[in-house]
């Protein structure tokens, strides 16, 4: 259902060196490079997200209660994606664990403050 999700970003630079990290994890890379911003995803393929800069010229904020969620293969890799995002700037929301009904999930932010969380549903 979903095509893909932008975020905002204030440093390009920044957003890329954290969701290089993560797309890579997931098996994927850049899509599309502008001046500015990069997307990632697999074109004609599967769901994608993006790092731009807002297009209003305005600072990038933080959407309050805004997600997004990155479907992991297994909890392995939940593990990986959280581990990956701590340690390219990004910041704790959630470690990994089981939240429930056999979701297994962990939170966190980007360098931006963005939200998402990546999941498995057993």
């Amino acid at each position: 259902m979903i095509g893909y999700v932008t975020v905002g970003t204030s440093d390009l630079a920044r957003a890329a060196k954290f969701y290089d990290a993560i797309a890579a994890e997931l098996g994927t890379g850049r899509m599309m490079e502008f001046e500015t911003g990069i997307a990632w995803g697999k074109p004609g393929g599967g769901a994608g997200i993006g790092a731009m800069k807002p297009f209003d010229g305005q600072p990038a904020t933080v959407g309050n209660g805004t997600m997004v969620a990155l479907e992991a293969r297994d909890n392995a890799q939940v593990d990986k994606l959280y581990e990956i995002a701590l340690a390219n700037g990004g910041s704790d929301e959630g470690a990994p664990g089981v939240r429930g009904g056999g979701f297994y999930a962990a939170y966190f932010r980007d360098p931006d403050g963005n939200k998402l969380n990546a999941f498995t549903m057993g």
